[in-house]
């Protein structure tokens, strides 16, 4: 069952509630749904997740738990899902959602150099920024929305096989017919 898996690898609840960027939230983070683990938490746990993921800003674990405690879905999972975003993803990421916007905005790719000031960010956010914001948010919405009912349609099956695994391990009784 998908909920012992996950279970695992989430921390624990005291671990989370003593980071110092949730104290933000105060005692909304004692609502008992924020930790449940079933199959409405985990799908919605994996729709803000992913779509907080392609947010591009620097507190998105903030975000992500920001929307979990509003919608009230798994806290560690959805805060856990951000990471899809690292360092190391982040580049190929959001490239594909700069591609994605200037195709759907019909623009041609800008050549890309980089260099560290403030004078090229400016520069480069208002020549690519429409087409890399259009990206951002067609693939949050995209993969938040298959997210959802991926783990959706995953937990569904996981448990009808675990049904049918018991149902083939009990065993068989025959009735008689009255005489």
């Amino acid at each position: 069952m998908p909920r012992k898996y996950i279970k695992r690898l989430l921390p624990k609840p005291d671990v989370i509630l003593k980071q110092r960027a949730l104290k933000i939230f105060g005692n909304l983070l004692y609502n008992a749904n924020l930790w449940a683990l079933n199959r409405r938490s985990a799908a919605g746990a994996f729709a803000v997740g992913l779509a907080v993921c392609f947010i591009p800003l620097p507190s998105q674990m903030i975000i992500a738990a920001g929307l979990a405690i509003l919608f009230r879905v798994n806290l560690p999972l959805s805060v856990a899902l951000v990471w899809i975003s690292n360092p190391v993803t982040m580049p190929p990421m959001f490239y594909g959602a700069y591609k994605l916007g200037a195709w759907v905005l019909q623009e041609p790719p800008v050549p890309f150099h980089f260099e560290l000031s403030w004078d090229y960010l400016v520069e480069m956010m208002n020549s690519i920024g429409p087409a890399f914001l259009l990206g951002c948010a067609i693939c949050s919405i995209v993969f938040s929305v298959l997210g959802y009912f991926s783990i959706h349609l995953l937990w569904r099956y996981s448990v009808v096989r675990s049904w049918n695994k018991r149902r083939l391990r009990l065993p068989r009784i025959k009735l008689k017919k009255p005489e």
